[in-house]
């Protein structure tokens, strides 16, 4: 199969020059702003070459449709259909369509607000090491991918460059008054918990995710992406086994081909071969499908 080329970056003309992140490109529109999911790829907080084609379309999209499954709790989104985009946008409309959100200007966290319903990634090398994930003490004896008795809350530093680094609900609450940590944790933990149960009823774990938060005129608000194979990870229930890493439908197939390369970990990393990029894609668009039961706009 001839996939398309990856959107790697973008440049609108008429627009001031993005703020890159490791995968998005966002826009100051003034009173509002235009983040563009591009389809590059990072794994380990670097930016892998080359990018994964439709990708972005994809975290966009299954964004938009969790933001549109939890409207008690407010998220971003201002507009989402390219079509009614401010007129300085017009000229652009058929490369943003089904990969660009206009959202509201929000004071970014600056903590990713992780929840663990399963023991994986670092989480289990945690646990190997310490009994305990960020600090967390659990119960002895679990193995790689077991279920904990209860999601846990892990709260991480936000890097735009390097390493995430995770933290103890302490630091948190240190950097943000306890009142503000607490409502974090509460929420992030909520979250996770609704969506863990609309995924098992389309038959997928949600193993754990990241959920990202900003503050506008003093409340939280839910912010960039939501429950997307890039944040999170997806398990098929039916392939399910405890005891070794379960196969996935997100970004753990590029970190194990990464592993298993002998890559430091540390920039450059090595060049994805095409049945890598062609693999991932596929997860992404697996993902999509089983969680929203019909196909992404591409």
């Amino acid at each position: 199969m001839l996939l398309r080329k990856a959107l790697e970056s973008t440049v609108l003309a008429g627009l001031a020059p993005a703020r890159r992140g490791k995968v998005r490109d966002v826009y100051d529109l003034g009173d509002s702003l235009l983040i563009v999911s591009t389809d590059r790829v990072s794994a380990f907080d670097v930016v892998l070459s080359p990018g994964i084609p439709d990708k972005g379309k994809i975290l966009n999209q299954l964004s938009n449709f969790w933001f549109g499954e939890f409207p008690d709790v407010e998220n971003h989104l201002i507009e989402t259909d390219a079509g009614r985009f401010p007129p300085a946008l017009g000229a652009h409309r058929e490369l943003l369509a089904g990969r660009a959100v206009v959202v509201k200007k929000c004071a970014v966290v600056p903590f990713e607000c992780v929840a663990r319903g399963y023991l994986a990634g670092s989480g289990y090398k945690d646990y190997v090491r310490t009994g305990s994930v960020c600090g967390i003490p659990l119960p002895p004896g679990l193995r790689e991918a077991d279920r904990l008795p209860e999601p846990i809350f892990t709260p991480a530093t936000k890097a735009e460059t390097g390493h995430d680094e995770n933290v103890s609900f302490e630091v948190l609450s240190n950097a943000l008054g306890r009142e503000r940590a607490a409502e974090l944790r509460d929420r992030t933990l909520s979250l996770f918990t609704r969506v863990r149960a609309a995924c098992e009823a389309k038959g997928i774990l949600l193993a754990d995710s990241k959920i990202e938060f900003g503050e506008l005129d003093g409340r939280l608000v839910w912010i960039d992406e939501a429950f997307t194979p890039d944040s999170s990870r997806f398990w098929p229930a039916e392939s399910y086994r405890p005891g070794s890493s379960p196969a996935s439908l997100d970004k753990q197939f590029i970190r194990d081909w990464l592993e298993a390369s002998g890559w430091n970990k540390t920039p450059p990393a090595p060049t994805l071969p095409p049945d890598v990029v062609e693999g991932t894609r596929e997860r992404y668009f697996s993902a999509f499908r089983k969680i929203t039961g019909r196909e992404p706009e591409v």
